[in-house]
């Protein structure tokens, strides 16, 4: 098993964030170094670095960065927050940065948030059942959260525990975030697995060969409406039709309490050119699935079910 380190995901070194280029997985491991917030901003765009908590915990850095070199912290601020409107954990860590802007409470928030995933995964275990067959969309591992990971997280802690014999991994069109970067994952982290396309999912849930399904968010509105990668909706409703349970693992920075319900949830829209250089596209990069089809949300506090409005730890996540 090789350990994927929080360090090698996202660091702060004397002159630079340094993130591990998630576009050029999992063909080589380069990092990419960024000497500004602005540099910093576009390596979140361009999805260098990515996952709700990993980009708020760059952003974190960028902001203290900023502050190391005398940069005005409020360009810092707007550059990073405007680089992904979807995940709320982005918004969140610069704000937590705003009264102490440096680097030790930027390395405080990327150890908080390496542990409350650890706490979900042990949080998630008695999810699993025995010999479980599951399948995950997207990457929700330690490349997307800075370290152990949400759904990845749970699925490795339930593995080690002796309850997970097979993952399923979505591909995650367009940019295949699960056929290069979970598998790549699942492969240093020894646990069996193999890539489906994404329009396989429903026919392997009805040849009886998945338990359940397991993904991260990257926004939680009150209600349990839960944002994710395009695609997690569709997977969700094949779920209820088979009786399947759908299993959402985020920490508390992901929750946002000043949503009522899914559809106050800004989804980006990416560049078309990721589907088609030749004809006209649409290309959402998240869905929003309602908290009626979701069985479980766990968090670092436990395991919370509906009606999620009354279970779910609503207050703001602690800055450390």
């Amino acid at each position: 098993m090789v350990e994927l380190t929080p360090e090698r995901i996202v660091r702060l070194e004397r002159d630079a964030v340094v993130v591990l280029d998630q576009r050029r997985l999992p063909a080589e491991e380069v990092e990419l170094r960024c000497a500004t917030a602005a540099e910093l901003a576009e390596a979140i765009r361009v999805l260098a670095v990515r996952g709700a908590p990993a980009i708020g915990v760059a952003a974190a850095y960028g902001i203290a960065l900023a502050a190391e070199r005398g940069d005005d912290l409020d360009d810092a601020f707007e550059a990073l927050v405007s680089s992904r409107p979807t995940a709320v954990n982005l918004r969140w860590a610069l704000e937590a940065m705003r009264g102490e802007p440096s680097r030790e409470r930027a390395e405080r928030i990327h150890a908080d948030e390496v542990e409350r995933c650890r706490a979900m995964g042990a949080n998630a275990v008695g999810l699993f059942p025995e010999d479980a067959w599951v399948l995950t969309h997207c990457n929700a591992g330690g490349l997307a959260t800075g370290g152990y990971g949400t759904a990845l997280g749970a699925i490795r802690a339930a593995f080690e525990s002796g309850r997970v014999a097979h993952v399923w991994v979505d591909e995650t069109r367009p940019l295949l975030q699960g056929a290069r970067l979970t598998a790549w994952e699942l492969e240093q982290l020894e646990i069996p697995h193999a890539v489906i396309a994404d329009g396989a999912a429903a026919s392997f849930m009805a040849r009886g060969e998945v338990d359940l399904v397991v993904t991260g968010a990257d926004r939680i509105a009150r209600n349990g409406d839960t944002a994710n990668k395009i695609g997690t909706y569709g997977l969700a409703v094949s779920c209820a039709h088979h009786g399947l349970p759908f299993v959402v693992v985020a920490p508390t920075s992901t929750l946002d309490a000043s949503l009522a319900t899914g559809e106050e949830i800004p989804i980006e829209e990416r560049d078309p050119a990721e589907l088609t250089s030749r004809f006209p596209a649409r290309n959402p990069a998240f869905d929003v699935t309602p908290g009626s089809l979701v069985t479980a949300i766990v968090s670092e506090h436990g395991v919370h079910r509906p009606p999620y409005r009354e279970s779910l730890p609503l207050e703001v996540a602690a800055v450390p």
